[in-house]
């Protein structure tokens, strides 16, 4: 029941609405049965019963996210999952809702990467900057700035010393880590610059682009010291093995190559997917076994692998042997676009970001989602997965970067 203030409150509200629509007839019949009286409403309850009713609509609406989260909480509990104490570092997987929420930039995130020593992050945005984040505080470190468009890739060497951007202005730019400052600018792309990369040693690094081609340069000197051709469109993403000697590229053309570094030689071709193919990972020595396990019995001598993930506009990811030159299998799930795919450190597990804003965790072994998180409220465009600690990062066209504590 309401109380008297309440329901005076009430009563001046509706009579505001139906004054406010034109309902004479009713206003006057509803004044009349509750003595209101002909007097003007006041100020304060003009278009409150509006306001009334859209707040109500909002906090239905998060008290049953509210209650959605609850739930998968309650699940979680009764299968132990929520403790680290209860779960191996191999079984550590995000889980929300996110530890942070870091905004500043003033575009959609294309690129998020986590520093190889340092408890910090990089973001790379359509707004032509990248910025430095504090992943463990949620706090904002530095931008850089230089590019004079999207900055579409970054890459950190091994040491962390460095970092690699490539961007739509045809350029990468390297920068130093210690100074922050802009340290060589290398030009030779005759198109946007898609993706970088350091190669492990460090002294060059490739990158690859709308005009088609994979270049690799001298760090020293920013000299562009090979050239490597063979997709019919713009090459999307590139992947180095950790040894250097196999690059990976995804592109326009719908396939996913291999070249060896040293001869520029296309090793092996797939094709497969039905779209652009976004994005591409090569897969740990951890992950062998579950891979093998999830391909099946047969052959399995034959399957020695390097093992290759990609994903696509086709929202499939495929799982390639390129040693044999096959397609081992295939995951279904995401209802958009496959726009970043990362390992788990351990192996056990894949995590995929996507155009339907959520990122995916997927069980190797049982070829099948393990977990799902709604992670932005646009587009999911970049996945990382730190390689010691319990923490993912994801970014999204909703201009943020968020930061994921697994357990």
């Amino acid at each position: 029941m309401l109380a008297q203030k309440q329901r005076d409150e009430l009563h001046h509200a509706i009579a505001d609405y139906l004054n406010s629509c034109g309902y004479q007839e009713a206003l006057e019949a509803f004044r009349r049965a509750t003595d209101l009286g002909d007097s003007e409403s006041d100020h304060k309850y003009n278009g409150l019963l509006e306001k009334k009713w859209t707040s109500i609509v909002r906090l239905q609406k998060k008290n049953m996210e509210l209650e959605s989260k609850l739930q998968e909480l309650e699940r979680e509990v009764r299968h132990g999952a929520p403790t680290r104490e209860q779960r191996k570092p191999e079984d550590w997987v995000p889980r929300g809702p996110e530890l942070h929420c870091l905004t500043g930039h003033r575009a959609s995130v294309l690129r998020v990467i986590f520093h190889p020593k340092y408890s910090i992050l990089a973001s790379a945005s359509e707004d032509a900057t990248i910025k430095i984040w504090d992943y463990e505080s949620g706090e904002y470190e530095r931008t850089l700035k230089g590019h004079t468009d999207t900055v579409q890739d970054i890459s950190f060497d091994a040491t962390g010393d460095r970092l690699a951007s490539c961007s739509a202005d045809m350029s990468i730019k390297l920068w130093d880590m210690t100074t922050y400052a802009c340290i060589r600018t290398l030009y030779g792309h005759d198109h946007n610059v898609s993706c970088v990369v350091f190669m492990p040693s460090g002294d060059h690094l490739m990158s690859s682009s709308r005009d088609k081609t994979i270049k690799m340069w001298e760090v020293a000197s920013g000299h562009c010291v090979k050239t490597i051709t063979g997709h019919a469109d713009w090459v999307r993403k590139i992947a180095l093995t950790t040894d250097g000697k196999l690059v990976a590229s995804c592109s326009n053309d719908q396939t996913v190559r291999v070249f060896m570094v040293e001869t520029r030689e296309c090793k092996v071709e797939f094709h497969g997917h039905e779209h652009v193919v976004e994005c591409l990972a090569w897969a740990p020595l951890s992950s062998s076994a579950h891979i093998l396990e999830a391909a099946g019995a047969d052959n399995k001598a034959s399957r020695t692998g390097p093992f290759l993930l990609s994903g696509g506009r086709d929202k499939m990811l495929r799982l390639w042997d390129v040693g044999a030159g096959t397609c081992l299998f295939v995951l279904s799930g995401h209802d958009n676009w496959v726009r970043g795919v990362v390992f788990h450190p351990y192996g056990k597990y894949i995590v995929s970001a996507s155009d339907d804003k959520s990122i995916r965790i997927w069980d190797i072994k049982n070829k099948r989602c393990h977990k799902t998180l709604d992670a932005h409220d646009h587009f999911c465009t970049t996945v990382d997965f730190h390689r010691s600690n319990p923490y993912v990062i994801t970014g999204s066209v909703d201009q943020s970067v968020k930061v994921w504590e697994c357990r």
